[in-house]
C-alpha cells in the first residue's frame, strides 16, 4: 500500500480514499478474498463477540459464506459447548430449518418466523417429515391458538439429494417459480434435511463456506482474561473449536500476557496445531510485538472505534483506526503474525481500507446486529420499521451479565462504572434483513475496490492500494444523495 502524502495526524477511514490504478481485472467475481492468517476464512469478515451480535445462528450462516463469527465470553462454558457441536453439524449448501409439529399454534410459528430470513415454518410429523409449510400469508388474519397441521401450505417444492446436484441456474430457476421462493430439500429416506432459497443458490456459486480439514463449518470462541485460561482452552480444544479469542478491553497488559502463555502451553507451538490463537485488543506496534512475542497468531486492533463503546469520551484513550491498523498490520508481518482490524466500519469502503492497510480480517459488530440472524428478540418501533437491541460489551448492561455469579455488592460496585451503550436499536434495512445480505454488500464493494487497484487477491490488494487523504468536506462530497438537495 502506498500514500500519497505523509499524514501529519493519525488516520480514521474517513480521512482515506483510494485512487484507481491501471487494471488488468476484468469481472469482480475474479478476486479472491480468503484471508492468509490460517483462520480459514474465504470471506474477510468475522462477526465480533458481541452478546447481542454473535450466537448459534451467526456462527452457522457466517461459516457457510466463508466467514467466522465470535461467541463472546459472555455465554456459559456449556451453552458455548453446544453451539459450537451444532455449527460443526451444519449442512455446507442448505439452511437449518425451522420446524414445528401439527399441534403446534400459529402463534408459535408467528414467534419463528422473524428468525430465519426464508420466511417459513416446516410442519413436520414424528419421523421428521415434511407435511406442509407455514408463512406469514397462512397465519394473515386467523386465530392464533390455531393449530399449524390445520392449515399448512402443501403447495412447495421437495428437492431429494439428486436433486440438488442439478445446474445451479436450473435449480434456481425451479425454486424461483414457487410460491413461496423456498424449496425444501429431504434425505434419501424422506426426512426433512433444511431449507433452500432461490437466492441461497445463487450465493453457493459466489461463496466458499469457511470449512476445517473435516469439511465441517468452522468455529470461533472468545475467552476473558481473567478465567482459568488453560482449563478453558483444552475444553474448547476437545470441541475442535478452530480460533480462541483471548479478549479484553486493554489486551496491553500483564494479565494478558500471562492468560496467552497459558493458552499457548495448552496449544503447544503454532506450527503443529491448526487452531489460531487472537489476542487483544491493541493499537500500537509495541503491544502487537508484545503479544506475538507471547504466543498470539493475530493480534485484534482497536480501542474505542465501535458505534457502542464510549472509551474513548469517557477516558481519551484509543487511536484513529485507520492509523492504528496500519501500523499493527506491519509490525505483525514483520514477526510472521496478522491482526484483525475490529471496529469502526460503518461502509463497505472501510472494509476495503482496513484490508488495504494490512488487516487479514474485519471485525463487525453493531452492522451485524440488525439482522436476523443475531441473537436478540425482533422488535417493532411506532411506525412499524423492525428492528433489535444492541448493548456494548463494557456496558452496565453487559457488565451485569457478566458478574451475574458474583455477590450482591461485587456487582453493585462494578455497575458503577460503564464504558458503553447499554441500549440502542439496530434497524433491519426492508427488503434485507438477513447478514447475508450484507455480505453480499460488504464483499461487493471490497470486491470492485481490488479491481480499480488491479488485484486479484487480497495480497496483491495491499501491494497495489494507492490511498490518498481528504478533509471532511471531501468525504463529504463522495456520500450519495437519497433525496434532492435543493
Amino acid at each position: 500500500m502506498r500514500l500519497l502524502h505523509e499524514p501529519a495526524t493519525d488516520l480514521t477511514y474517513d480521512d482515506c480514499f483510494f485512487l484507481p490504478s491501471r487494471s488488468a481485472v476484468t469481472s469482480r467475481f475474479d478476486v479472491d478474498l480468503a484471508s492468509d492468517d490460517g483462520s480459514g476464512t474465504t470471506v474477510p469478515l468475522v462477526a465480533a463477540n458481541m452478546t447481542a451480535v454473535s450466537g448459534r445462528r451467526m456462527a452457522e450462516v457466517m461459516a457457510r459464506r466463508g466467514g467466522l463469527a465470535v461467541l463472546p465470553q459472555d455465554l456459559p462454558p456449556e451453552r458455548i459447548d453446544s453451539i459450537v457441536r451444532s455449527v460443526k453439524a451444519r449442512d455446507l449448501l442448505v439452511d437449518h430449518p425451522l420446524t414445528l409439529a401439527p399441534s403446534g399454534t400459529l402463534g408459535q410459528a408467528d414467534a419463528l418466523l422473524p428468525k430465519r430470513p426464508h420466511g417459513i415454518v416446516v410442519v413436520i410429523d414424528e419421523d421428521r417429515r415434511p407435511l406442509g409449510v407455514i408463512s406469514a400469508q397462512e397465519i394473515a388474519g386467523r386465530d392464533m391458538f390455531g393449530a399449524v397441521g390445520e392449515v399448512a401450505s402443501t403447495d412447495v417444492l421437495t428437492l431429494g439429494p439428486e436433486e440438488l446436484t442439478a445446474e445451479p441456474a436450473v435449480l434456481h430457476a425451479r425454486i424461483a417459480a414457487t410460491h413461496h421462493d423456498a424449496a425444501l430439500v429431504v434425505e434419501a429416506d424422506g426426512t426433512l434435511r433444511g431449507v433452500l432459497t432461490a437466492t441461497g443458490v445463487l450465493r453457493s456459486t459466489i461463496y466458499t463456506p469457511a470449512t476445517d480439514d473435516q469439511d465441517r463449518l468452522r468455529t470461533a470462541v472468545a475467552v476473558g482474561i481473567n478465567a482459568d485460561v488453560a482449563t478453558r482452552v483444552q475444553d474448547l480444544l476437545d470441541a475442535e473449536v478452530d480460533v480462541i479469542v483471548l479478549d479484553t478491553a486493554h489486551g496491553h497488559q500483564d494479565r494478558m500476557l500471562e492468560a496467552l502463555r497459558a493458552a499457548r502451553s495448552v496449544l503447544g507451538d503454532c506450527a503443529d496445531t491448526p487452531v489460531r490463537l487472537v489476542a487483544g485488543n491493541i493499537v500500537t506496534a509495541e503491544g502487537t510485538r508484545e503479544l506475538i512475542e507471547a504466543g498470539a497468531d493475530i493480534v485484534k486492533v482497536g480501542v474505542g472505534p465501535g458505534a457502542m463503546c464510549t472509551t474513548r469520551m469517557m477516558t481519551g484513550v484509543g487511536r484513529p483506526q485507520f492509523s492504528a491498523v496500519l501500523e499493527c498490520a506491519a509490525e505483525a508481518r514483520a514477526l510472521g503474525g496478522r491482526v484483525w482490524a475490529d471496529g469502526g466500519v460503518r461502509h463497505p469502503r472501510d472494509v476495503a481500507l482496513a484490508l488495504a492497510a494490512g488487516a487479514s480480517n474485519v471485525m463487525i459488530g453493531s452492522w451485524f446486529a440488525g439482522t436476523y440472524e443475531s441473537p436478540g428478540q425482533m422488535r417493532t418501533d411506532e411506525r412499524g420499521r423492525r428492528y433489535k437491541e444492541n448493548f456494548g460489551m463494557a456496558s452496565k448492561r453487559a457488565v451485569s451479565n457478566r458478574t451475574a455469579h458474583e455477590d450482591a455488592f461485587a456487582r453493585a460496585r462494578k455497575s458503577l462504572f460503564e464504558e458503553g451503550i447499554s441500549t440502542s436499536r439496530m434497524y433491519l434495512e426492508d427488503g434485507a434483513g438477513g447478514v447475508e445480505d450484507l455480505l453480499d454488500t460488504i464483499t461487493a464493494g471490497v470486491r470492485s475496490s481490488c479491481t480499480y487497484a488491479g488485484a486479484l487477491s487480497l495480497a496483491e490488494f495491499r501491494e497495489r492500494a494507492v490511498i490518498g487523504l481528504q478533509s471532511a468536506a471531501g468525504y463529504a462530497e463522495g456520500r450519495p444523495v437519497a433525496t434532492s438537495w435543493s
